[in-house]
């Protein structure tokens, strides 16, 4: 017998959750913000939105499916099942957060402050959850498949991105690393930088984005489902040891960048998670490029 649905709503402490933690209680919180000119009652609000949007989107769930909740600091340690139908109720970067935990689970998006998030994937309402759920596990419903990026380590680690991946030193030091296309016989080139970054279509609305026209650059920005990626390294810094030649491209699928690191460590992360990142050591080499895995987004 086959396992009914499960719905996992997945959701993030709100600003006024952070600020009762921090604060202990509603009154010393909203003194510490009205000290600093500024009202308690609209993160209340924010706060009170977010909650009823929750209850609707639960409340829309079949009442024969399983359902499961989980908060973006647990992601790391949920596990999704391949018969999940996982809703995100939040903001666009929550969506990216949980896209790296899963493995073509349908998604569905689902805006809960309208007009603050640019809705690129929150894209519905609460209202329409009830409908979205039921065409995520019909045979007509219908995805955008978005490409994503992945890092995998010499040692087998491997991670996953929606948006970008970042590979630089843990703090405010260079990182010293040997970079090239993952080719026999293809250039590399010793360099000190502040770091790589590789990003997706999806993460042409963001940081790549912002590199990208920083630089000017000539390269075409991929849309969110285009099999091909973009690179740039941040602040190469040229020496008699380092180089500057090889400091942006793209990448199709099959084709990918690899990264010798040549200092002590070097962390990879993505999409911002950087508590769930890989640590790499001197001499490892990590391969970035086009993931397997696509996130199926609900039209």
């Amino acid at each position: 017998m086959s396992l009914a649905p499960r719905a996992v709503l997945v959701h993030r402490t709100t600003e006024y959750e952070e600020l009762l933690a921090r604060h202990g209680t509603h009154g010393q919180a909203e003194f510490f913000l009205s000290s600093r000119g500024r009202s308690i009652g609209e993160v209340v609000a924010r706060h009170r939105h977010t909650g009823r949007a929750l209850d609707d989107v639960a409340a829309a769930v079949p009442l024969q499916w399983r359902r499961s909740r989980v908060e973006r600091a647990d992601l790391d340690r949920f596990l999704f099942g391949p018969e999940d139908v996982v809703v995100v109720v939040g903001q666009d970067g929550l969506v990216a957060n949980t896209a790296k935990y899963l493995s073509g689970q349908p998604v569905v998006g689902i805006d809960t402050d309208p007009g603050r998030n640019p809705g690129v994937l929150v894209r519905h309402r609460p209202s329409d959850a009830a409908a979205l759920l039921r065409a995520a596990v019909s045979p007509g419903g219908t995805t955008d498949d978005l490409t994503m990026v992945e890092a995998v380590a010499d040692d087998t680690q491997r991670l996953l991105a929606l948006n970008e991946i970042y590979l630089g030193p843990p703090g405010h030091q260079t990182a010293r690393y040997r970079l090239g296309p993952d080719a026999p016989g293809g250039p590399t080139e010793a360099q000190a930088s502040s770091g790589v970054l590789v990003g997706t279509g999806t993460g042409a609305t963001g940081w790549i984005r912002s590199l990208w026209q920083e630089r000017s650059s000539g390269l075409r920005l991929p849309a969110p489902a285009d099999a091909r990626l973009l690179w740039f390294v941040r602040e190469a810094w040229p020496s008699p040891a380092t180089g500057t030649s090889l400091v942006a491209g793209e990448l199709e699928r099959g084709h990918g960048l690899r990264v010798t690191v040549e200092s002590d460590r070097m962390v990879v992360f993505g999409d911002g998670m950087e508590a769930d990142a890989l640590e790499l050591t001197w001499g490892q080499s990590v391969r970035l490029g086009i993931a397997a895995t696509s996130l199926r987004l609900a039209v």
